[in-house]
């Protein structure tokens, strides 16, 4: 079929049965919609308000490349350039982790928290920015630093503080918090992380979005286990008292982390379920 016999009805329906075809896809409507939507940029509303309306040559060329990407497994935030998270629209790249609904309950988890109305919060191996931004865009007066060892990512999230008009919030490089110091500027109060929680043997590696993001931002060391050490070893050092630690690590470390972070001294030590009924992310107060 010629590229100009093919309407936005006729597209999607291509687009779906190759992305079912290939069996890369978990959604292979709602990719097909969101790569039509993102070629010919317009709202979902319009691809079913004029469903006869045809593309031309090259909007068909643009849309079938961006579906042979995705049948290759491309994840569609790479494809798309953006990831909703929170209430923010977020712009990824291959530089850092795509955004997932299920950190979110780290987000919930602290903005519940009682800081104070200032609080000094640092989120450790911010990637995109995600928790850091959502978190200032519910409390604004906080003051928030994302954390991050990879200078594009950094890069990445100053791009996401302005794009969502929070600029309030600082982004620096640095190896987890070994450059803070207690108490040299301000009482930390609150230390949040999503780190490298991963087993390097995990067969999920191979799998999904994971095989286009950067290892250095999935696997750690001691069966998933070595970096949610040192942060948590370092949160000790550095919380003010009555300050909080919370993270979100694998489904099978809960017990782990918990009994990390109780032989370093924290108490209330709990872990939240996510959505999924998943032991997802584990905090505790410094006494």
């Amino acid at each position: 079929m010629a590229s100009l016999d093919y309407s936005r009805a006729a597209a999607l329906a291509w687009a779906q049965a190759q992305l079912v075809v290939v069996g890369q896809d978990d959604s292979p409507k709602l990719d097909a919609d969101l790569l039509l939507c993102h070629q010919l940029e317009c709202a979902s509303a319009s691809l079913y308000a004029w469903p006869e309306k045809r593309l031309t040559d090259a909007q068909w060329q643009g849309f079938s490349a961006l579906v042979e990407q995705r049948s290759l497994g491309r994840p569609i935030a790479h494809l798309l350039g953006q990831q909703g998270f929170w209430s923010l629209d977020l712009a990824v790249d291959a530089s850092t982790l795509i955004p997932r609904p299920e950190t979110e309950l780290l987000v919930e988890t602290v903005l519940s928290l009682d800081l104070p109305a200032q609080a000094q919060v640092i989120d450790l191996g911010t990637g995109t920015g995600a928790i850091a931004l959502a978190l200032a865009s519910e409390q604004p007066q906080w003051q928030i630093t994302g954390i991050d060892q990879s200078s594009d990512a950094v890069a990445l999230a100053q791009k996401n503080a302005y794009a969502c008009d929070l600029q309030q919030v600082q982004f620096e490089q640095g190896d987890w918090a070994s450059g803070w110091v207690k108490d040299a500027l301000a009482p930390i109060h609150c230390i949040v992380s999503n780190p490298p929680y991963i087993d390097a043997k995990d067969p999920h590696l191979s799998q999904g979005d994971v095989r286009y993001e950067p290892l250095s931002a999935l696997v750690a060391g001691d069966h998933g286990m070595a970096d949610i050490h040192t942060i948590a070893q370092q949160s000790s050092q550095l919380l003010a008292t009555g300050g909080w630690l919370a993270f979100e690590h694998g489904y099978d470390q809960a017990a782990a982390v918990g009994q990390l972070l109780t032989r370093l001294g924290f108490v209330r030590v709990a872990t939240q379920k996510d959505y999924n009924s998943q032991d997802r992310v584990t905090l505790g107060q410094w006494p």
